[in-house]
């Protein structure tokens, strides 16, 4: 399947715009979505505030089908019969991509206003490319760092200040005002500032909030969902993985130490082989790989830019003794 086109500068109706956003929705559910796809995605919704609400409206939609169909009534079809006609339908969809496309901009278009108050639509989406680092200012004077591999999304407005962390890593240093509390919504749960400096990262094992300064709120995004509130102080690094959440006390330099990726550096101390490559694969496309469990466990004390993998690599054979082979896309590490 042909991927939309990116950087064009010629004019799209809203029509178009649709179908294109109803497009990534489509290879997003039905395809195989590459490292390359999220990008091409990202930089489709930075050129334009039409393409990102046309995207959030259709994905709302979607959202809202997969609701309707899992609250069908029970005399709906079940079992085998069921399956056996989402199956012919997905069959007949797969066979006519532009027609899966059309049918989410109609369905759209159909319900386009009920979508918009369903999910409110984001203001901005922001994105930052793997290795990237990018800074944002709001008009209230708040200031968000983005992190590599990170997408953003802001609804700031005269009522409401909320931005949803889909993926990655961002530090920030929100302007207090106790009538707009400041809300990041990020894995199913909500950070609400009271009037504060603090980190959130995103990334498959979970979340982590990390508070420097002020004071922060953090509970379940879903009201209607039990969950453990915890007020974090400064120092205290809450981690929440597979439901359970953790709260840890750490001195405030150990956390700007973590946090030095805001200067463009990696500082370890005292960290495995495994937990450093880990991190440097966060920032490269070429993927440093640790081929046996003992040189996992080996210990790195150092500061590297955060793209200077040659610097690694360097240090583990010299100070470590370790074999280093250079495969093109990734690197092994090895006894």
């Amino acid at each position: 399947m042909r991927a939309p086109e990116q950087g064009t500068m010629r004019r799209e109706g809203a029509t178009e715009i649709d179908l294109l956003a109803a497009d990534w929705l489509q290879r997003q559910q039905f395809w195989a979505w590459s490292e390359a796809d999220q990008t091409a995605l990202d930089t489709w919704l930075a050129e334009s505030r039409a393409h990102r609400v046309a995207y959030w409206r259709q994905k709302a939609v979607w959202m809202n089908a997969q609701r309707l169909v899992a609250l069908r009534p029970s005399n709906m079809p079940s079992g085998r019969e069921a399956n056996a006609k989402s199956t012919s339908l997905l069959s007949r969809l797969m066979t006519h991509p532009f027609r899966v496309a059309a049918a989410f901009a109609i369905v759209a278009l159909a319900g386009g206003a009920s979508a918009y108050f369903l999910s409110p639509l984001p203001d901005r989406v922001y994105a930052t490319a793997l290795g990237g680092h990018e800074t944002v200012t709001f008009a209230d004077g708040t200031r968000v760092e983005l992190n590599t591999n990170t997408v953003l999304r802001a609804q700031m407005t005269n009522n409401r200040r909320v931005v949803w962390l889909d993926r990655g890593e961002a530090f920030f240093q929100v302007k207090h005002d106790p009538a707009r509390p400041f809300t990041v919504i990020a894995d199913g749960h909500r950070i609400t500032d009271l009037g504060t400096k603090f980190d959130v990262r995103r990334d498959a094992g979970g979340l982590e909030v990390a508070l420097l300064e002020g004071k922060v709120r953090l509970g379940s995004a879903n009201n209607a969902a039990p969950s453990r509130q915890a007020m974090l102080a400064p120092g205290d690094v809450a981690t929440v993985s597979g439901g359970a959440m953790s709260i840890q006390a750490e001195p405030i330099q150990s956390l700007t130490e973590e946090l030095s990726w805001r200067r463009g550096v990696l500082v370890f101390k005292y960290r495995t082989l495994a937990d450093v490559a880990a991190e440097f694969n966060r920032y490269n496309g070429k993927k440093i790989v640790i081929a046996d469990a003992e040189a996992d466990k080996l210990m790195i004390f150092g500061t590297f830019r955060t793209q200077d993998v040659d610097l690694f690599t360097r240090v583990t054979q010299k100070a470590l003794g370790l074999t280093v082979r250079d495969e093109g896309n990734q690197i092994l590490i090895s006894r």
